[in-house]
């Protein structure tokens, strides 16, 4: 982040830049948050005025009022939990196993020629088509969701992990190599950190990805969970109780989002 200390380092070119950098941060937050909060306003003032429906629409005030309601008696606390701990669970297992996958794929590349019409095809079908197939083979419980959300990112971190694997620039494993380097040196050292970048990319795709393989298992098996808080609310028409729930996993989704670009945020400084 620039600080105004740093002016007096630089010339002044090189101030009046970075001046506008930090002043074009500043306007495009402050646009962010006007955008949003005219979102909610106007939102708001249609419920009001009668411009929608709000038995079908519902209201920001009502919403908040519903999440004070569901604080008080400790509900939304565990829907909140349940879905972030399934969501994490089949996060963090869906990224590992991918980049390991990815790891083994590139190790051996007769392996990975054999695999990879099978990984095309998994990545080009629905994952949440196999979750009803899951429940039934490992049981109406938790278990089952997280595996379903590890389904729904595993494919895509092999198969973008792998791609940023065989781009590596090859004069560089040649020069390991020419050294007497071994093949897991050149795994370690030319191949792993120049792809954290890429692997920090798949993490930010799996965060929607793991969340959705989660609502779509609690839809189906789950007794507590944003995901049944939705489907139970709307079959009895508690549309305050659904667009909350939609707002909180927004919010969860943007949550573990920017967590995720500030570790990559730090990894690039330290890099630099």
């Amino acid at each position: 982040m620039f600080r105004k200390n740093d002016l007096k380092a630089v010339s002044k070119e090189q101030a009046a830049f970075l001046s506008r950098i930090q002043k074009r941060r500043t306007a495009v937050l402050a646009l962010q948050v006007f955008l949003l909060a005219a979102f909610f306003f106007l939102w708001e003032i249609a419920a009001i005025r009668g411009w929608v429906d709000p038995f079908l629409f519902s209201q920001p005030t009502e919403l908040f009022q519903t999440a004070v309601k569901m604080i008080g008696d400790g509900s939304l606390f565990l829907h909140i939990g349940t879905t972030l701990w399934e969501t994490v669970a089949g996060f963090l297992l869906g990224t590992i196993l991918g980049t390991l996958t990815a790891i083994l794929l590139w190790w051996n590349r007769f392996i990975s020629d054999v695999a990879e019409p099978y990984l095309v095809v998994l990545n080009s079908l629905p994952k949440t088509a196999l979750a009803p197939i899951i429940i039934v083979w490992f049981g109406n419980n938790q278990s089952s969701i997280i595996l379903v959300a590890l389904l729904t990112s595993v494919v895509v971190t092999i198969l973008s992990v792998l791609n940023g694997f065989l781009q590596v620039d090859e004069e560089r494993i040649k020069l390991i190599q020419i050294f007497g380097g071994t093949k897991r040196q050149v795994l370690t050292k030319v191949v792993l950190p120049a792809n954290i970048p890429c692997i920090l990319n798949a993490l930010k795709i799996n965060v929607g990805l793991s969340f959705v393989g989660v609502i779509v298992g609690e839809f189906l098996v789950a007794q507590d969970g944003l995901g049944f808080l939705i489907v139970y609310s709307s079959q009895t028409f508690a549309m305050r109780v659904v667009l909350l729930s939609v707002v909180i996993l927004a919010i969860l989704s943007a949550l573990m989002y920017g967590a995720i670009s500030l570790l990559e945020k730090k990894f690039t400084k330290w890099q630099s």
